[in-house]
């Protein structure tokens, strides 16, 4: 079992998704992310915090992350170091790699391994390792959203129904458990954000804007 290649992608596809996007966007325009809003880096507080478009940036990056780890890192180290370790070893490359990605989001080395909840990385993963339970998700996810206007319960409903679209699609056993771990790390990430719905006074989008306030100056 080629257990260095396993190694190797591990590391390379952790350190491309511990790339800490949405913090480096934002310190671009002179604003620590962590430090208003929600004090997450990820899309929805830059998209909060900054406007439509370094959010939409941030997005897309994110989820490139967790693609480019799966699609190209897993795939790099399979076919330079082991050409012959079989389609069973490639897969478990792309799965490793998925997995790595994401922990680096979520965990990332260059923030004190306080990151972002993985949600667009972990998206970008299911598009390269099962496009269609995405699907099926992604469609949860807008109707929750455009019922209640709560990125975050949406998130959190998507990811309940992720292992159970994976099984729907008939996807094996050991996709269905990958899943359900990634599923599971979603909503733990998001534990804040229940207590938030439990207590009403999550943020909804689109109904309430910052305040002036709430957004610091570029520093000069």
């Amino acid at each position: 079992m080629p257990i260095v290649g396993y190694i190797l992608v591990v590391l390379v596809a952790y350190l491309l998704g511990s790339i800490p996007t949405g913090f480096l966007v934002a310190k671009a325009r002179g604003v620590d992310i962590r430090t208003v809003g929600s004090g997450n880096i990820g899309a929805t507080n830059v998209f909060r915090i900054l406007g439509k478009p370094a959010g939409i940036f941030v997005l897309l990056a994110d989820a490139a992350k967790g693609w480019l780890a799966v699609f190209l890192v897993a795939k790099l180290v399979a076919d330079w170091f082991y050409p012959a370790a079989g389609p069973l070893a490639y897969e478990w490359f792309k799965i490793c790699a998925g997995i790595a990605a994401i922990l680096g989001h979520n965990y990332t080395c260059w923030l004190h391994f306080k990151g972002g909840k993985g949600i667009a990385t972990s998206a970008g993963v299911l598009v390269a390792l099962v496009w269609l339970p995405l699907l099926i998700i992604l469609c949860v996810w807008v109707v929750v959203f455009a019922a209640s206007r709560y990125v975050s319960l949406a998130s959190i409903c998507a990811s309940f129904v992720l292992p159970f679209a994976a099984w729907f699609t008939g996807k094996n056993l050991a996709t269905v458990i990958v899943t359900t771990a990634l599923a599971a790390l979603a909503i733990y990430k998001h534990r804040a954000n229940i207590q938030r719905l439990i207590k009403g006074t999550e943020h909804r989008i689109g109904l309430k804007k910052p305040s002036p306030s709430d957004v610091p100056k570029p520093t000069a």
